[in-house]
């Protein structure tokens, strides 16, 4: 199924750093293939006629999203690829089924019922946008799948819209600002103003931050949501004044570079101190931010660097590995991102739960959901970024966080919160009728 459009060979298309052979077409967007990828003729024979696992991922290959899905693409391509070098999962080689929702909700929730119902995935990991993650969930309970999300944040997934068959398996807003406030107000100052991504997302990071900044005694001074894709974003970045220490952005991709540039242009960021979200100073963005972004303080479970305590042999593998790709879909050649990671880390605890749990196929989705809940991931070739606990009551990971500055361009480590001070308590009930 072709969507009535000339698929261009894989070895031709800059985003794809893996090899495969191509099958069948899950969908276009913006020029960016949408294909089913099998493992090479070579591997074929290793693993005889054993039937593949069919994995799929939705990702954001076009539109608004784009940026980061490309970068979320080769994380998981990065850990299918090894899993079927090295022998497959219970032998077994691993077919990764890719759609692009083009940024949207509603595509998104079209390709998510194509891959469960037309190509019979039996699990799902991927997902970058929230608004889709949230759109798509409902899709994967129904059918009874598993879905590992690569990259969504919003706090909701593992809390009020929490499903039995969803999982994520790297941090969310509660804990990173439990991690990150006792940094902003004990060294950056108390007063703070909260401007943000106005969609799923950006609100509940919002609310996560300025609940946790109050608790430790610091103070919201107000807050400023900004359109997803605002090109231009003076008209309400010139409303934020008054008497306040700091300035929280909370933004990623384009949004993220838009508002570093602006608000410097605006003297915001040498007026008020300057800090958010790790994603507005990921490595991706740096080379548009320039200069501009230099002091900014940020908290990511990522940072590209190979300093204490991230000067590993398995960080360093990972490392080499995810800029060779990242080049071929960026020439100027990006260090990897919290979204290579991700992806990459939850490819590989979906692929510990199905060893685990002897996942046969959706016959046995219950198995693997017991295998998965409660799973303690340990520090390796598998999970580089650190050790994880992806707890059982609400499917939520906790893992360690980086409080980290630029300085000459580069990320800083400032602070190392362990796992265990990231802990936010569960709010979640499954659906009886999961």
């Amino acid at each position: 199924m072709t969507d009535g459009t000339r698929v261009p060979d894989l070895d031709d298309e800059p985003w794809y750093s893996g090899k495969a052979t191509r099958r069948r077409f899950v969908g276009w967007g913006g020029g960016i293939l949408g294909t089913a990828m099998l493992v090479p003729a070579p591997w074929q024979a290793a693993f005889g006629a054993e039937k593949a696992y069919k994995i799929g991922t939705l990702q954001p290959l076009s539109g608004a999203g784009a940026a980061i899905g490309k970068t979320a693409m080769v994380g998981t391509q990065m850990a299918v690829d090894r899993i079927n070098k090295s022998g497959g999962i219970n032998g077994r080689p691993v077919e990764l089924i890719i759609a692009d929702y083009e940024s949207k909700p509603d595509v998104g929730r079209r390709k998510a019922e194509k891959l469960v119902v037309e190509d019979k995935i039996d699990a799902h990991q991927g997902g970058s946008l929230s608004n889709v993650c949230l759109a798509c969930m409902p899709v994967f309970e129904e059918q009874k799948i598993v879905n590992m999300i690569g990259v969504c944040l919003d706090t909701t997934i593992t809390t009020s819209k929490c499903s039995r068959y969803t999982f994520r398996s790297f941090d969310y807003a509660p804990a990173q600002a439990v991690a990150f406030a006792p940094y902003l107000v004990g060294k950056l100052g108390k007063k703070w103003h909260i401007a943000y991504a106005d969609y799923a997302w950006g609100q509940s990071t919002r609310d996560a931050y300025a609940d946790e900044i109050k608790k430790v005694g610091g103070q919201i001074v107000g807050t400023t949501g900004i359109p997803l894709g605002t090109a231009d974003m003076t008209a309400f970045l010139s409303k934020i004044t008054g008497d306040f220490d700091g300035l929280f952005g909370i933004f990623f991709g384009k949004d993220g570079i838009t508002i570093g540039n602006q608000a410097f242009d605006l003297g915001l960021t040498k007026k008020y101190k300057w800090a958010g979200d790790g994603a507005i100073a990921e490595s991706t963005n740096l080379p548009a931010l320039g200069a501009k972004i230099e002091g900014f303080v940020g908290i990511n479970r990522y940072v590209p660097v190979l300093d204490a305590p991230l000067n590993t042999p398995s960080h360093k593998k990972f490392f080499d590995e995810a800029i060779i790709r990242l080049k071929q879909i960026d020439p100027s050649g990006p260090l990897p991102d919290r979204y290579v990671q991700s992806n990459f880390e939850a490819m590989n605890a979906l692929k510990i739960g199905m060893v685990k749990s002897g996942f046969r196929g959706r016959e046995d989705t219950n198995k693997l959901i017991e295998a998965l809940e409660g799973l303690e991931m340990k520090e390796g070739d598998d999970f580089p970024q650190g050790d994880k606990t992806l707890r059982k009551e609400d499917h939520q990971a906790f893992l360690r966080e980086f409080i980290f500055d630029i300085k000459g361009g580069k990320h800083r480590i400032v602070e190392v919160v362990s796992k265990e001070k990231t802990m936010f308590p569960p709010a979640c009930k499954f659906s009886s009728s999961s």
